[in-house]
């Protein structure tokens, strides 16, 4: 039942942005033939090479491959990408994007991962997206899952399916962003789990929407190679600053 409401809650919002135009996800200016405008897509800052190997963290010297974090941890995702630096117009974006019921930004995100990445994915022969699961009582408060929503339309676009029920939050984690590195590993152990044998996946990509320490990607990446996934890969739509 809860499914079948969430479907229809997507079908109604869907047919909502169809009747209301488009607004610039930084300054709020209605739109009528783009996305955002030219001067407020100047705020927003790109990840550009260099950047981590790894985990596609920005990086100020050319000359490293790694970030510090990678440097020191063992990632159980193969690589990862994301599209902004989480910084300035982006944090305010992706505040309203989780928070604020702006789903009508999801347009403009996937569409710039798309462009950005979606010879990348090609590339790694990617045969599935999944979007990182909330918890049923998150779910519940915020009626929505972005990375779920946003998963959905970059998939789209990619010509890729996307399962967001392959895993599932098993539990409701405190959020991450008040948590140490090792705190942020013990409060997601066991937090993801599959129900299904995956084993004729060999490379999927997961997606979020913003990427700190990797500790929720590794959790769920883990979850997916031990069900049968050979290689994982991820996206995410913002990112921090790499050292």
């Amino acid at each position: 039942m809860a499914d079948l409401l969430q479907k229809i809650e997507d079908i109604f919002y869907q047919l909502l942005l169809q009747i209301y135009p488009n607004r610039c996800p930084v300054c709020d200016r209605v739109l009528h033939h783009t996305l955002i405008c030219p001067a407020c897509a100047a705020k927003l800052k790109y990840v550009r090479q260099p950047s981590c190997f790894s985990c596609g963290k920005p990086l100020y010297n050319a000359a490293q491959e790694y970030c510090s974090d990678c440097v020191r941890r063992r990632h159980e995702f193969r690589q990862g990408k994301a599209v902004f630096v989480y910084q300035g117009a982006m944090r305010g974006i992706m505040y309203r994007y989780k928070y604020s019921n702006r789903r009508d930004y999801t347009e403009f995100l996937a569409r710039e991962a798309e462009r950005l990445y979606g010879a990348w994915v090609r590339q790694q022969e990617i045969e599935l997206v999944v979007p990182i699961p909330l918890s049923k009582k998150r779910l519940r408060q915020r009626g929505y899952n972005q990375a779920e929503i946003f998963a959905k339309r970059f998939a789209e676009l990619c010509g890729l399916p996307c399962d967001s029920r392959i895993i599932r939050r098993t539990r409701n984690t405190a959020p991450q962003k008040q948590l140490s590195v090792d705190e942020r590993k013990n409060n997601l152990k066991n937090a993801f789990k599959t129900d299904r044998n995956v084993v004729n996946l060999k490379r999927v990509l997961l997606v979020d929407d913003i990427y700190t320490t990797g500790s929720t990607i590794d959790a769920a990446a883990l979850v997916l190679k031990q069900s049968g996934v050979k290689d994982v890969y991820y996206l995410c739509i913002s990112i921090g600053q790499g050292e």
